[in-house]
């Protein structure tokens, strides 16, 4: 029997029932307009059939890998955009040159490192996953070149001096970057329940890798948190007030106010996230723990910190200074 569409009692989108090549089918298709639907309609009962006649493979889409990578746990920022450009495409047509093309669709003005992030990695570990469940053979597929990674920190006296030039609304925000280690999406979002000042801790739920961890808070974050006015909600708030808009890419929502107050400090060439590369070098150069800078920073291996051990060798000085010299004057 072919598929239909039909309405459900409060919901304005039409439904797909029915069985065909005994696969039966109740689900939504999401939209309102008949049209559409029947579109929509058209193109899952053609699936079915190619996918009995010439097997799985050959009918699974990119929607539906998406949605089995999500629901295994997989990290759901970026998706839903690549999705909704993918619409109705099946796996065998999502090969390097659509990939491509959906970059400069959807990120035409993104660098490279945005690009793979954004787009190129989400797209790659969906069709892993489905590669893993048969769904699609594995394929290996060309990402961006990145730039070689960027390690710009400030000593303790430019900090000082770049909190002092901040504002009232974003010195709190900068003193919780400095000490925290957190990526901006963590500490702009940052809500009052995860805070604990009592026991001095943070807890960051919602994270990059999708991993929650805890991050102890320095007295200095304490004294500075426990003197703002209010204790519900957002933690950090614009001039006005209000929360920070959410973005798949955060930082742009205080850059204009963190370049002023860089330029009142007279400090070049540093970005809000340099504030987590700072944190990581101090916490190195006084712990000289890459495992436990690791956890605290939530990097997923030692070899995204060890970049912050390269930068920091003064403690190497001594057994530089411990190499033989005779105090001859070479070539004499």
């Amino acid at each position: 029997m072919p598929l239909k569409l039909t309405r459900r009692h409060g919901s304005p989108n039409w439904y797909i029932r029915g069985t065909i090549r005994g696969v039966a089918v109740d689900e939504t298709t999401g939209v309102s307009d008949k049209a559409a639907a029947e579109a929509l309609r058209a193109r899952r009962e053609w699936e079915i059939v190619q996918g009995s006649v010439f097997g799985r493979k050959a009918a699974a889409t990119f929607l539906e890998a998406a949605v089995g990578y999500l629901e295994a746990g997989g990290e759901a920022r970026f998706v839903r955009r690549i999705t909704d450009h993918f619409t109705g495409k099946t796996l065998a047509e999502i090969d390097q040159t659509a990939i491509d093309h959906a970059a400069r669709q959807l990120y035409p003005k993104a660098a490279p490192a945005t690009l793979d992030r954004q787009l190129y990695a989400p797209i790659s570990a969906i069709l892993n996953h489905a590669a893993s469940r048969g769904l699609c053979e594995a394929r290996k597929i060309a990402r961006p070149t990145l730039p070689k990674g960027r390690v710009r920190w400030l000593t303790p006296e430019e900090a000082d001096r770049l909190i002092e030039a901040c504002s009232p609304h974003l010195r709190p925000l900068v003193i919780f970057l400095f000490y925290t280690g957190a990526r901006m999406s963590e500490a702009l979002y940052l809500d009052w329940r995860e805070v604990n000042l009592q026991n001095a801790q943070v807890q960051f739920i919602d994270t990059k890798n999708g991993d929650a961890r805890g991050v102890p808070l320095h007295p200095r974050v304490v004294a500075e948190l426990a003197s703002m006015s209010h204790r519900i909600d957002e933690v950090f708030r614009r001039p006005d007030g209000f929360a920070y808009e959410r973005k798949e890419s955060s930082g742009g929502q205080i850059k204009t106010a963190f370049r002023g107050a860089c330029r009142r400090a007279g400090i070049n060439d540093f970005s809000p996230h340099d504030c987590r590369h700072t944190w990581a070098t101090w916490h190195y150069a006084a712990n000289r723990d890459l495992i436990g800078l690791m956890k605290l920073g939530g990097w997923k291996s030692e070899k995204m910190v060890l970049r912050y051990a390269h930068v920091n060798v003064q403690h190497l000085a001594q057994s530089i200074e411990a190499l033989p010299w005779q105090h001859r004057t070479y070539g004499a």
